[in-house]
């Protein structure tokens, strides 16, 4: 009989069917550390494992974007899914339905992963704003009902009553909540001549509270422009607008406390400093008529022309010295004036005149001194140079005898210059003469 052999197509379609039509593989509970994990854009893939297997798990991104933290590598997760096969690769793998941490709740895992990263920007560590002592307007975010309003109430009419508050009604939990309370920090800011801000809910579970945990909530109150309080929960209860409000209060009463002075307080200390005020103002009061009576016996009161005898000798002794000075100082430009007329003499025209006549006969004479000099020499020089010129002329060589021989207008200097028949002409002191070379003869040069 002859063997039929499965394709592997149709053998992993065969094992496929069998996976999916196992009820016992359709819905899954499995429990083990994430591997592999890197998030990508849209669908996930990664595996699970524990000491003795791995798995691999593919998470689509419908069901990826409802889980609300971030899973890490390593993490010990809790997945509830199908497991199926992969027929490209022919691998078996869990499509994830639901991830939870293993041993923490999702919340408490998305909200510790969001508190280190807001920590890591340092968005806890900005500066906190000062709440004012004396508030006139204070803005109350809660829900309208509840015992949170009604604790800032009446807190704040026994402490500071002349204070006003403002309520600006928020949903405190649910799906609308981060959106009304984003709306009401607006409101908030747009209404103008607020002073402090109280934000706060009663107490409840994490999901309850959750609101007060939103991102977006947390980075709106770290940036906004007023001071504020935060108040959600119990005592124990605590929110991530906690790290990023001014001040914060474990209940609502001690949030309006921290909000507002104490009005009987203030009033205690004022009557202190008036009864302080009034003992200082006393002692001084006592410290000057003692002062005054002092002067009043004094003898320059009784006798009040002492007081200025001493400045009228004063005023006697700085106008002799100022006589003085004036005379000394006229004296000094006396002086000067009769200097300042005896150049002026010295530099009158008529000196300046004569003076520079004198100067202009004496240049006169040292120019005709100059110009005879200046021609004798010159004739000197002339008559050297006349002589020099003499020496040097051709006319004074061919007195001696010589002659000067050209050939072509130009002068032979030497035998090999010519030829016989060569037709030369000769220079002579009186004259010159034509010939014909007939014959040439070179003598030795030495």
């Amino acid at each position: 009989m002859k063997q039929e052999y499965l394709s592997v197509t149709a053998l992993t379609k065969y094992l496929k069917h069998k996976f999916d039509a196992d009820p016992y593989l359709d819905r899954v509970f499995v429990t083990g550390e994430i591997s592999n994990y890197r998030k990508r854009q849209g669908h996930q893939y990664f595996a699970i494992k524990d000491k003795g297997a791995k798995i691999s798990v593919a998470m689509f991104q419908g069901a990826f974007s409802k889980i609300g933290f971030e899973l890490e590598e390593g993490m010990k997760v809790l997945i509830v899914g199908r497991v199926s096969i992969y027929e490209a690769s022919g691998q078996y793998q869990i499509t994830a339905e639901q991830i939870q941490p293993d041993g923490i709740g999702s919340l408490y895992q998305a909200l510790d992963q969001l508190k280190k990263k807001l920590d890591a920007e340092g968005l806890f560590k900005l500066p906190k704003k000062r709440i004012p002592f004396f508030p006139r307007k204070i803005a109350i975010l809660t829900s309208p009902s509840g015992a949170v309003i009604e604790d800032i109430q009446t807190t704040v009419a026994r402490r500071f009553p002349i204070a006003q508050l403002i309520l600006f009604p928020i949903v405190v939990q649910g799906k609308n909540s981060v959106a009304s309370i984003l709306e009401k920090l607006d409101q908030v800011e747009a209404f103008g001549d607020i002073d402090t801000v109280i934000i706060g809910r009663g107490g409840g579970s994490i999901e309850d509270l959750w609101s007060f945990n939103d991102e977006t909530v947390v980075r709106r109150i770290a940036n906004f422009s007023l001071p504020v309080i935060s108040s959600v929960g119990h005592e124990t209860d605590t929110t991530l607008i906690d790290f990023v409000s001014d001040v914060r209060a474990a209940t609502p009463t001690a949030a309006a406390e921290l909000a507002t002075p104490e009005l009987s307080v203030i009033h205690d200390t004022l009557n202190l400093y008036r009864q302080r005020l009034k003992q200082t103002m006393r002692s001084q009061l006592a410290t000057k008529k003692k002062e005054y009576e002092g002067l009043a016996s004094s003898v320059l009161l009784r006798q009040p022309q002492r007081i200025y005898e001493v400045y009228i000798q004063q005023l006697d002794q700085i106008r002799e010295r100022l006589i003085h000075q004036i005379q000394k100082k006229l004296e000094q430009d006396k002086q000067t004036l009769g200097q300042v007329v005896h150049q002026l003499q010295l530099t009158s025209p008529n000196n300046r005149l004569q003076q520079s006549k004198q100067v202009l006969e004496q240049l006169k004479k040292n120019l005709l001194s100059a110009q005879k000099n200046y021609l004798q020499q010159t004739r000197f020089d002339l008559q050297k140079t006349i002589e020099q010129l003499d020496l040097l002329s051709p006319l004074k060589i061919l007195s001696r005898g010589y002659s000067i021989v050209e050939r072509d207008e130009k002068i032979v200097k030497q035998v090999a210059d010519l030829q016989v028949d060569d037709q030369v002409r000769i220079q002579f002191i009186d004259g010159h003469a034509r010939a014909q070379i007939i014959e040439l003869e070179k003598t030795d040069t030495i």
